[in-house]
């Protein structure tokens, strides 16, 4: 698939660059060929193509899910200015 210049003029405007008129026509062919690769990407056989998160054959290290730290809400609470039911208080700043 060709692009043709009034094609490019508009992928420009809608991301905001300013071409200059003797960039166009490399533009134009430099795209075309982004456009003709991907739809010769599109046409490759996936079928059997297994998707996967990396392509590595590696997992994820992950530390142990266990509490490592006390509940110290109450004591850090106590340095606030206004605090209820758990909550720090604070004064209403819109309307």
């Amino acid at each position: 698939m060709s692009l043709d210049k009034d094609q490019v003029q508009h992928i420009a405007m809608l991301a905001r660059l300013r071409l200059a008129d003797d960039e166009f026509a490399e533009t134009v062919d430099k795209l075309s060929r982004i456009v003709d690769f991907v739809d010769q990407l599109s046409q490759a056989a996936t079928d059997d193509v297994v998707p996967m998160a990396h392509p590595l054959n590696a997992s994820q290290r992950l530390r142990a899910d266990r509490v490592t730290e006390t509940d110290r809400r109450d004591d850090i609470q106590e340095n606030a200015p206004s605090v209820e039911g758990g909550l720090y208080l604070v004064p209403k700043v819109i309307e």
